[in-house]
């Protein structure tokens, strides 16, 4: 088979939707050889993707292509296609051009999350209209939908009216840095380049307000009786604010730390010496933040409501998102409790092998079989 992808986000974009495109693309090649798979990008220059074959990544042909690249994503790219003799189209990140179907072309597309709809206050109204356009259009003239968790799979269903039976829930995995244990000194080293000492619990994840990072700091300020820190790694936005409102507000000062540059080389460092993942996000498509603290055997707090408990599964506790008590309630248990701690570790670390990429790369070929 020949498949070829929307590519635009595994050579433009450094997370989310990119890490995703380069996880597929990446498994695929290392685990399923025996197909050809085209990348189809604008451009590529943002050296994200080095290790995918250049020999297979497509641009725009022709100069009024090359000038309008938002357009020959939405339509012109269907004659490339054609011309390029590719069987299956598959688009990674929501949306799928124009006039495949017509062409005899299979299509695919990739919804990660409906996270728009379900929290529509934390988007802008022409945000959510054209996200809404494209994600339902893409959804109808798709050949099939991959939903990248059993929660996006009911939200298609319940708010887009996708038959059920044209639903696939395939997971992914992480960044393969996640996957590499480090040395105790290493751990240590960067540990200290950052100033974290002594037990802590780690939060990964964009400071922001579906994040719900607020709400984690007022249930750790209702721990009792532990020497634990806070650590809180993200890219700041206005939620910031109110963030270091609640750490003063419960004098929380010297006990909360907020690190806002952290590296990803450096970001397995921090997951493997965590005691605890803490990860309460109000919504989520998946929680690769979750992934990634399993394969580093760190035990997770997530959130109940979404698919969080889908991605942590056995390695982790689970409490209301809007409930500081709660939150509390279940991480005096982890931080009281280090046989707990271990046990959830240990469950952890083989819930985590069914989003290997082996397993995934099989599930998708396996998808694009049946397509032809």
């Amino acid at each position: 088979m020949r498949i070829g992808f929307d590519a635009k986000r595994a050579f433009a974009n450094k997370t989310g939707l990119g890490n995703y495109s380069r996880f597929v693309l990446d498994a695929l090649a290392v685990h399923e050889p025996a197909h050809e798979y085209l990348a189809y990008t604008p451009k590529n220059n943002r050296n994200l993707f080095d290790g995918f074959p250049t020999g297979s990544i497509q641009y725009p042909k022709g100069f009024i292509d090359r000038k309008l690249s938002a357009y020959w994503r939405y339509a012109r790219i269907t004659r490339q296609l054609q011309e390029d003799d590719v069987d299956i189209y598959h688009g990674l990140s929501n949306e799928i051009p124009q006039g495949l179907r017509k062409a005899g072309i299979r299509s695919i597309v990739t919804i990660h999350d409906l996270i728009f709809e379900r929290l529509p206050h934390l988007f802008k109204p022409v945000d959510r209209a054209i996200y809404r356009h494209k994600f339902k259009s893409a959804c109808k003239r798709a050949d099939s939908v991959v939903a990248v968790s059993d929660q996006t799979r009911r939200d298609l269903i319940e708010l887009y009216g996708v038959e059920d039976s044209k639903i696939k829930v395939i997971y992914q995995d992480s960044n393969p840095v996640f996957q590499k244990q480090l040395t105790a000194e290493e751990r240590s080293r960067i540990c200290t380049e950052y100033g974290i000492e002594g037990p802590f619990v780690l939060c990964v994840g964009t400071l922001e307000e579906r994040k719900n990072q607020h709400r984690l700091v007022e249930g750790f300020a209702q721990l009792k009786n532990h020497d634990f820190k806070l650590v809180l790694v993200g890219k700041p936005t206005g939620y910031l604010q109110k963030i270091r409102e609640t750490i003063d507000r419960l004098k929380l000062g010297d006990r909360v730390l907020l690190l806002h540059n952290v590296s990803t080389p450096h970001l397995p460092a921090l997951y493997q010496a965590a005691d605890v993942f803490a990860y309460i996000s109000i919504y989520e498509g998946f929680g690769i933040p979750i992934v990634e603290a399993l394969h580093s055997g760190t035990p997770v707090l997530a959130a109940k409501g979404s698919c969080l408990e889908e991605a942590g599964g056995p390695g982790g506790l689970y409490a209301d998102p809007y409930q500081a008590e709660n939150i509390s309630e279940q991480l005096q248990k982890l931080v009281t409790d280090v046989h707990l701690r271990n046990s959830l570790s240990e469950a952890g670390l083989l819930h985590v092998k069914q989003f290997a990429g082996e397993h995934i790369a099989g599930q998708l070929v396996q998808l694009y079989g049946s397509l032809c």
